[in-house]
């Protein structure tokens, strides 16, 4: 408890927590700008891009906000979520003070997990911020259609795609460690998101067996005609995950941090 509570010292005294945070408010602001551009297409003008942006909304209901909000949280999640966990661990290497840090009396395993307990709790509050900002927004330019079944239902699939995506934030953590900073970890996450896009269209046959691919296939928002998660997606991406986790423990044990 010591360890997570310096931990998270760390996390709350940073820029880095308050920057996410607004920045995850910020993008929850934007959809909802949108959605009330596309009630008020005057708005618009002459604008073809902004319009062509307003086109994705569908009916410009509660059921088409919420599923933008899922997509959002899908395409930012890996990056966000992976810039929040290349900061925890490599910002250690990067102030060069890893050396300092593993000679406190406290096991290298209990700096490990505490790492990923306040990454999980940053990831968790940020996800909240997404989902909660965009519902203030939209019943604040009044959306059509509020369900609180709809919403319940679209909040647990927003939750757990969440959840999914954190769980493959362990390989980007062990990149941050051999790489001793943040350039390899965040290149690590954009570059897993592009594939994810290149694998959807190019190689969708693929896709239950590509792990950053599963929180997509999970969510529905993919559509039935690509192929559906199955059990061994979800066994993938948790090996995926606990791969991720037992290289850092390791690397953390057994590497030179000198």
């Amino acid at each position: 408890m010591a360890s997570v509570w310096a931990e998270g010292l760390k996390v709350r005294k940073s820029k880095m927590f308050i920057i996410t945070v607004v920045f995850f408010a910020f993008i929850a602001s934007m959809m909802g700008l949108l959605m009330f551009v596309a009630h008020h297409p005057e708005l618009a003008g002459r604008s073809a891009a902004l319009s062509a942006k307003t086109s994705i909304l569908g009916n410009g209901d509660w059921a088409s906000f919420l599923t933008l909000l899922i997509q959002v949280i899908l395409a930012l999640g890996p990056i966000g979520f992976g810039m929040v966990t290349s900061w925890v661990f490599g910002r250690e290497y990067a102030d060069r003070v890893a050396k300092d840090l593993l000679s406190l009396p406290v096991s290298r395993m209990t700096i490990v997990i505490s790492k990923f307990v306040i990454i999980l709790c940053w990831c968790i509050l940020l996800t909240l911020t997404l989902f909660l900002c965009g519902l203030f927004v939209g019943v604040a330019i009044k959306i059509p259609g509020w369900s609180s079944t709809n919403v319940l239902n679209s909040f647990l699939i927003f939750i757990n795609s969440s959840i999914l995506t954190f769980l493959l934030c362990t390989p980007v953590a062990f990149l941050a460690c051999i790489s001793r900073g943040y350039l390899l970890p965040i290149g690590f996450a954009i570059l897993t998101l592009i594939l994810t896009n290149f694998v959807a269209i190019g190689l969708p046959n693929i896709m239950p067996y590509f792990p950053w691919a599963i929180p997509a296939l999970y969510s529905g928002i993919a559509g039935n005609e690509l192929p559906q998660a199955e059990a061994i997606s979800y066994f993938i991406l948790i090996v995926v995950s606990i791969a991720g986790f037992i290289g850092t423990a390791a690397w953390w044990r057994f590497a030179d941090q000198i």
